[in-house]
């Protein structure tokens, strides 16, 4: 399951990369050049940076760039500007190849049915179509009682791949010189610049590989390591090798060398399994980019998103309906736009590339910083790759014109959207404290004041500033002139790591006799569940009856300011943004009937 995507590029990776070099007349020497290539990329990129090394840096069993992200702010023991600007723009290139894996992949294998006879042709875009809409509609129910398959599947796919790849070996055994690097780098030699074309399309075979990464705290390193080093990497070689020799002995096999690579009664089953193939592929990303946006809320870098579970045994199960909205729309745009995936290649590579790139870099600061490896060490290890990377990245962006420009696109918005919400957030929390009461200040005040009605109970505020007052208290006051005989000031924070054992959740800070402080953490790939967290108080002495307990939160609308603050643009976008959040309530899984919500209008 973890490889999907990169399992599923051999059906276009390879014919991709042929095409690359029909415009130069293409020769013996540059098959075997492209399909060593291809091995070798596989070889460095896949296995030595990601199976041997990256997997190695995981934040208490978690991977994934905001989990490097988290490693290095442990390690710097702040949150600077360039981390987060480098976190979102790997948040922003996942988004869109999440868009795009599933066009391409499914797009690829559909194709298929046009080689078994020329009617079905026309079907392509149609079956494609059909078989997304179903994908992003079953989201909402989850993956549970299908997932038991996936793995059968994967493993049939696999297996598949590496026997046609073996049978057809005997084509012309010459292509076994690709398991030598210096016909890969001969190729780049000879063909010089030009060879940015083909190096655009190889580095197709590794799109998937960040999936190792983000998946790790599913399965594991051992689980991962040994599929990939027993199953998956010898499946990959065998099918570019078995491609390579039936192009040598049939050029004109190049136009699909993977399908062309089955009997005629293997066609339409390999067909099938491709399609089911892909779907599997495609529904990891789809999983991991609602996995990853989760992360994002929780750092705060987006709104409150509205998190459903499709499963009661498996917790990494979620559904988010807005993100599958977005990606749903984004994958049938692109698949009506550019039709075919010869086309779609084209806008495929630049968010991958990007995405390693940042991974390595972000690695290479948790190396020197957190594993306080010599700076020589990490530049001999860490430089070859990161400038290998950034060849394949200046190779995909020659694809710019042609379709490269999507990922940049979408990553683009994302990046926008994520920029105004933290830069409005901080301009909300400026204008929320100018004039504000500390809570201690309030404290001091209610104990001279004898106007207010008590009532029995126990009310708690949430507050994203521990400091103040909470806007939800101070109204209480105001306009009920009451005050309940507890109070608890609750303060969520989302810790620098994926789980906070229950041991650690919870801080008490007794303010005074009827006032009381709960700081909560969560770590940012769990639930903001409040109510659970305060079970914990109650058993470190807080005492409180859950039963007539009131949760007070502030529910603030915006208006822009004419004089100060964000400029009109991004005020409105602000505004949007936060209209869009999900509901406080559900977000924090507080109890319904024991919610009360107080308006307040800040000005920004």
């Amino acid at each position: 399951m973890v490889y999907g995507d990169i399992g599923t590029s051999p059906l276009y990776a390879m014919r991709e990369s042929l095409h690359a070099t029909a415009s130069q007349g293409r020769a013996e020497a540059d098959v075997i050049g492209v399909i060593s290539l291809l091995i070798w990329t596989i070889i460095l990129i896949v296995t030595f940076k990601y199976v041997v090394l990256i997997l190695r840096a995981d934040n208490r069993g978690e991977g994934g760039t905001l989990s490097l992200v988290a490693l290095v702010q442990q390690a710097l023991n702040r949150r600077p500007v360039w981390l987060i600007g480098l976190g979102m723009v790997g948040i922003s290139l996942f988004f869109g190849d999440s868009m795009i894996t599933p066009a391409i992949s499914v797009l690829s294998a559909v194709e298929g049915l046009s080689l078994i006879t020329p009617t079905f042709e026309s079907f392509v875009l149609p079956i494609t179509l059909a078989i997304i809409a179903a994908l992003f509609v079953v989201q909402r129910w989850g993956t549970g009682f299908v997932s038991v398959f996936f793995g059968p599947v994967m493993a049939a796919w696999f297996a598949t791949m590496g026997i046609m790849g073996l049978v057809h070996l005997g084509d012309n055994l010459e292509i076994l010189w690709a398991l030598n690097p210096t016909y890969a780098a001969g190729f780049v030699v000879t063909n010089g610049f030009a060879s940015l074309i083909v190096l655009g399309s190889v580095f197709l075979s590794v799109t998937g590989a960040e999936a190792l990464y983000a998946d790790l705290g599913h399965f594991g390193k051992r689980p991962i390591r040994l599929a990939w080093v027993g199953l998956v990497w010898p499946a990959l070689t065998l099918s570019y090798l078995g491609q390579g020799a039936l192009v040598l002995s049939n050029p004109e096999a190049a136009r699909d060398p993977f399908f062309l690579m089955a009997p005629d009664w293997g066609l339409l089953p390999l067909v099938l399994l491709a399609t089911l193939a892909t779907v599997i592929a495609s529904q990891a990303v789809i999983s991991g980019a609602f996995s990853m946006m989760k992360q994002a809320v929780r750092m705060g870098l987006l709104p409150r998103l509205e998190i459903l579970h499709t499963s009661e045994t498996q917790e990494g199960q979620i559904y988010l309906p807005k993100v599958n909205a977005i990606l749903a729309v984004g994958v049938i745009v692109l698949v009506l736009i550019f039709g075919s995936s010869s086309d779609l290649a084209a806008a495929y590579g630049i968010a991958v590339t990007g995405d390693m790139v940042i991974t390595s870099i972000l690695a290479s600061m948790v190396v020197l910083r957190a594993w306080r490896w010599k700076p020589a060490l990490v530049a001999v290890i860490g430089l070859p790759i990161l400038l290998i990377e950034l060849i394949f990245l200046g190779a995909n962006i020659l694809k710019i014109p042609q379709g490269g420009w999507v990922p940049i696109m979408f990553a683009a918005t994302m990046i926008l959207l994520m920029w105004t919400w933290m830069r409005g957030t901080r301009h909300v929390q400026e204008a929320a404290r100018r004039g504000a009461t500390t809570i201690d200040a309030l404290i001091e005040m209610l104990a001279k004041s004898s106007r207010l009605k008590d009532v029995p109970g126990t009310a708690v505020f949430l507050t994203s500033d521990p400091d103040i007052a909470p806007a939800a208290l101070m109204h209480n006051i105001k306009h009920n002139h009451v005050l309940h005989d507890r109070n608890i000031i609750v303060c969520v924070s989302v810790a620098t790591r994926p789980f906070v054992p229950d041991a650690e959740r919870i801080r008490i800070t007794r303010l005074s006799e009827r006032f009381s402080r709960v700081d909560m953490f969560f770590g940012y790939m769990e639930e903001t569940n409040v109510p659970r967290a305060l079970a914990l108080a109650r058993k470190m002495g807080e005492k409180f009856d859950i039963m007539s307990t009131s949760f007070f939160l502030n529910r603030r609308t915006f208006r822009p300011s004419k004089h100060q603050g964000l400029p009109s643009w991004q005020e409105s976008l602000f505004i949007t943004l936060a209209k869009s959040a999900a509901n406080a309530t559900d977000f924090y899984r507080l109890p319904t009937n024991r919610v009360i919500e107080l308006g307040q209008q800040i000005i920004i």
